[in-house]
Parts: C-alpha cells; structure tokens; sequence
C-alpha cells in the first residue's frame, strides 16, 4: 500500500465504520475480557488473569462470539460511545487510540498483516489467564495482575 493512501480507520469516525471494519479494528489481545475490580474510592480499575468462560486463552478471540450475549447477558459491547467511556479499555486497544485520536501501533493486525504480532510482542493475554470456570469469583483479588494495562 502506497504511503499516502489513507486507510479506513484513517479517514472515517469511529461512527462512521461499517460493521465488518468496526470488527477489524479488534486487534484481538483478549484484554476485555478480563475480570476487573474496581476501587471505590479512587475510581481505578485492577484487571486480573481471571477471564471470561468463552475466552480461547491461545487466540485471545471469544468461542462463541455471535451468540455470547445470550449466554453471557453482562458481556459488555463495544460501541463509539461505550468505547470512549470505558476508562479501563488498555491503553494499547486501537479502539481507545482511534477515539482518542491516536495512530494504531505498528503490531496491530491491519498495518502487520498478521494476526500474531499482538501476541509476538506479548500486548495479548495468550496463554496467561485462567478461566473463571476454575476461580473462586469471591476471590478475584487474588488474581490481580496490575491497573492501567
């Protein structure tokens, strides 16, 4: 692709993406979904190595994507707006970097042409979290893993 061609993501409002390139932008690291904690008092949210149920722990991506809504009915979907109030998105997510309006990274899917430089570069949770099928939930505390990840 020539250097001044603009690509999508480039040239149209998080609003203004069609559905298949609003997915695209995913650049699959697992990191939503995760279970976080949040502090009360001070507002900051701790992620933990705890993740959802349908969460495939080597490709990062949901198992059941298309019908996870019904199974998980608390699965929080991203959107242009829920994506610039969900604080706790990682900083390296292209969706927080486009709405902050950021340049995507270098590793990122569409600008590597692959799909494993997010885990090359260990941005992913791939092979790093446990599902919560086998955590005491009660407990999570226990697998905190750090804040503003």
């Amino acid at each position: 692709m020539a250097k001044d061609t603009k690509r999508f993501w480039e040239v149209k409002t998080l609003e203004e993406l069609t559905a298949q390139e609003w997915e695209l932008l995913c650049d699959g690291c697992g990191c939503c979904c995760l279970h976080k904690l949040e502090d009360v008092q001070s507002g900051r949210v701790y992620y933990t190595s705890v993740a959802c149920r349908l969460l495939d722990s080597y490709t990062c991506r949901c198992t059941c994507y298309e019908k996870r809504l019904f199974i998980i009915p608390d699965c929080l979907v991203l959107d242009p707006d829920s994506v610039r109030e969900y604080s706790w998105l990682p900083k390296t997510c292209a969706y927080r970097r486009l709405a902050e309006r950021k340049e995507l990274k270098w590793w990122h899917p569409l600008l590597s042409g692959s799909t494993e430089t997010v885990h090359e570069v260990g941005i992913s949770v791939r092979n790093k979290i446990i599902s919560e099928r086998y955590v005491n939930l009660n407990h999570l505390k226990a697998y905190v893993i750090g804040a503003d990840i």
